[in-house]
C-alpha cells in the first residue's frame, strides 16, 4: 500500500487499534482496514510479588497503555506526516483470568490477583466438585471464593468483579462488558445462551458461606458479549485516559474486550471447530477447538470459549519461556566477558542452534522451568531445578536442548489428556510466541513434544493485539460473515505458512526425557514446599 493511501486511511479512521496488555509487555499495534500493520508502540513491565500475591498495579496499568499508544501516535506522525486524531474502532486485550474486585465507588478492593497465583487450591476443588465442570485456579470466581473462605474482609463491599482487559475497556468506554471469550474464564459458559451458566450462577449463590452476603453473583459479573457485537464507544474522558496529549478525540467504536488465548486464537486464524493454535511466552496454552463434548471433566482441561462462542480445550501452563531467557542472559554475559558482543538475535540462534547437536532425549538432563507454581505437575510454587544423574551427559547441546523440551513439558502432559485419552484431533495446529523468531528449532521441538505437525504462519510475529485489532474491524463491519469465514476469506486469504511435522526418532527422545521428567518431580515438588520463598 502506497504511503499516501494509507495517509487517507488514518485521516479518515479506516484504521483499527489493538492493545494488549501481556506478562512482560504492553503493546498497541494500529492496522489500517486492510489488515496490514502501520505502527505500534510497547511497554515493558514484570509482575510484583506483594505480600506473596503476584500483581500489577493499576498505576502501571495506565503507565505502559498511555506510554505504548505514544509512542505509536509518534511514529504515525513521523512515518506519515499526519498526527492520529481519530481512530475507527478499538479492542483491548491482557492475560486472561485473575481477580479485580471493585466496591461501589469503583474502587479497587485488593490489589490486582493475577493468573499467577496459586492460592485458591481449595476454592477451585470444592467448586469442581459442586459444578462437575473444571474450575481452574486462576478463574475469576476460584478467586472470589477462596477470599469467601479465607473470610477476608473486602468481600462484603464487592458490587463489581472484572479481569484486566475488562477493566481497561470499562474505564475507556464506561461499560461493564467483556468477550465471551474472556468471560469463559471467569465464569462457565452455557454454549447455548451464550451467558453464563444459569444452573451453576444457582448453585454458586445458594452455597451457605455465599448465601450470607447482600449481593447477588449475577450482578457481580460483566456483561458477556460475542465478536461483533459493540461493546461501546470512546468516550470523552477515555480519550484523556488513553492519549492525555489530548489529540485523540472520542467516538471510537470498541469490540468486546478479549483474552489473550481468544486474540491468539484469531492472529493465527484458529477460531474454526477442529483447528488449534499454541501460544508461548512467559506462560503457554493450546487451544483446541472442539467438535465433539469431552467424555469426563479433567482438572488440567479448561474449557473455555472462542471470541464468537465455540467450545475450546485449554491447557495452560504458569511458566515456558522465562528461563530460557534467564540462561541466555548468563551466556551473554559470558561471551562479553570474553569481549564478544552479540545481538539478541544471534545469541539465540547460536544457543538454539547448539541444542540440535545433542542426543535425543537430552543427555539424561531434566530441567523445571518454573518460576512460579505449576498446576498441571502439582508443583505449588516456584523453584527453578536442573536435575542430572551422574551418568547423564552434561553438554552446551543437552543443556539447551533440555531448555527447549522443559518449556514445553507441562504442555505436553496436558495435551496427551485430549490426544490420548480424548483422542482429539485438530486439523492444523498453529503457534506463536517469541520463541519462534528463531528458525524451525523451537519449532521442531514442539512438533515432536505433541507428536504433531505445528505450522507457523508468517505474521507469527504480529500475535495478539493485531488479532485484537482485527476483532475491532470485525465489529465495525463483519461484511455479512461469520468470524471464521471472516478470518479465512478476508483475513488470511493471502497469508503464507510453513509447518514441520514430528520426526519419530525425537519423538522417541523426548518420550524418554518426558519419562525422567516426571521420575524426578518428587525433587522439584520437595524444593518448592521445604524451602522458603524470597
Amino acid at each position: 500500500m502506497d504511503k499516501q493511501t494509507i495517509v487517507t486511511k488514518i485521516e479518515n479512521a479506516q484504521t483499527a487499534l489493538g492493545i494488549e496488555l501481556g506478562s512482560t509487555t504492553i503493546k498497541a499495534v494500529l492496522i489500517t482496514d486492510t489488515y496490514e500493520t502501520i505502527a505500534s508502540g510497547s511497554y515493558v513491565w514484570e509482575n510484583e510479588l506483594d505480600h506473596q500475591i503476584w500483581t500489577y498495579p493499576l498505576s502501571k496499568v495506565w503507565e505502559g497503555i498511555q506510554t505504548s499508544y505514544a509512542k505509536l501516535a509518534a511514529q504515525v506522525n513521523a512515518d506519515y506526516g499526519v498526527a492520529l486524531t481519530k481512530i475507527g474502532s478499538i479492542g483491548i486485550s491482557a492475560m486472561m483470568h485473575g481477580y479485580m474486585a471493585f466496591d461501589q465507588n469503583d474502587q479497587l478492593l485488593v490489589p490486582f490477583r493475577t493468573w499467577r497465583n496459586n492460592i485458591t487450591g481449595e476454592a477451585a476443588e470444592k467448586l469442581t466438585e459442586l459444578f462437575n465442570f473444571n474450575i481452574p485456579e486462576r478463574w475469576s470466581i476460584a478467586h472470589l471464593y477462596q477470599a469467601i473462605l479465607n473470610k477476608e474482609d473486602h468481600v462484603k463491599d464487592i458490587t463489581f468483579i472484572d479481569t484486566l482487559d475488562g477493566y481497561v475497556t470499562w474505564q475507556l468506554t464506561g461499560a461493564k462488558n467483556t468477550g465471551i471469550g474472556d468471560a469463559s474464564g471467569m465464569f462457565p459458559i452455557d454454549e447455548a445462551t451464550h451467558d453464563y451458566d444459569e444452573a451453576m450462577l444457582a448453585q454458586f449463590a445458594a452455597l451457605p458461606e455465599v448465601a450470607q452476603y447482600d449481593w447477588d453473583i449475577k450482578d457481580l459479573l460483566p456483561e458477556v458479549l460475542v465478536a461483533g457485537q459493540t461493546a461501546g464507544h470512546l468516550t470523552e474522558a477515555g480519550a484523556k485516559l488513553l492519549d492525555p496529549s489530548g489529540t485523540l478525540q472520542p467516538g471510537a467504536v470498541f469490540a468486546p474486550s478479549e483474552g489473550d488465548a481468544g486474540t491468539g486464537m484469531v492472529s493465527t486464524n484458529a477460531v474454526r471447530k477442529r483447528t488449534g493454535n499454541v501460544s508461548v511466552g512467559t506462560s503457554a496454552f493450546s487451544m483446541v477447538v472442539l467438535d465433539q463434548q469431552l467424555s469426563k471433566v479433567h482438572r488440567d482441561i479448561d474449557m473455555v470459549t472462542t471470541p464468537d462462542g465455540a467450545p475450546v480445550a485449554m491447557v495452560h501452563i504458569n511458566n515456558c519461556s522465562s528461563e530460557i531467557n534467564q540462561w541466555a542472559s548468563v551466556f551473554n554475559q559470558f561471551a562479553k566477558a570474553l569481549g564478544v558482543n552479540l545481538a539478541p538475535n544471534e545469541l539465540y540462534e547460536k544457543l538454539f542452534d547448539s541444542s540440535l547437536r545433542g542426543d535425543q532425549d537430552a543427555g539424561g538432563l531434566v530441567y523445571y522451568a518454573y518460576l512460579s507454581g505449576e498446576n498441571i505437575t502439582r508443583v505449588p510454587s516456584g523453584r527453578p531445578l536442573l536435575v542430572r544423574r551422574p551418568d547423564s551427559n552434561f553438554s552446551l547441546a543437552n543443556l539447551f536442548k533440555a531448555q527447549l523440551y522443559s518449556a514445553f513439558a507441562p504442555l505436553k502432559l496436558g495435551m496427551d489428556i485430549l490426544l490420548r485419552e480424548e483422542h482429539i484431533r485438530t486439523d492444523n495446529l498453529i503457534a506463536q510466541g517469541g520463541l519462534f523468531k528463531t528458525p524451525v528449532v523451537a519449532q521442531q521441538a514442539l512438533a515432536d513434544a505433541l507428536d504433531t505437525p505445528i505450522t507457523i504462519m508468517d505474521n507469527a510475529g504480529e500475535g495478539g493485539p493485531w488479532g485484537m485489532a482485527v476483532l475491532a474491524l470485525y465489529t465495525k463491519d463483519q461484511q455479512g460473515l461469520n468470524l471464521a469465514d471472516y478470518l479465512d476469506q478476508l483475513v488470511f486469504v493471502n497469508s503464507e505458512s510453513s509447518t514441520l511435522s514430528p520426526e519419530p526418532a525425537s519423538v522417541k527422545g523426548y518420550e524418554k526425557f518426558i519419562d525422567n521428567y516426571k521420575a524426578a518431580l518428587p525433587a522439584e515438588r520437595l524444593a518448592g514446599d521445604n524451602l522458603p520463598l524470597d
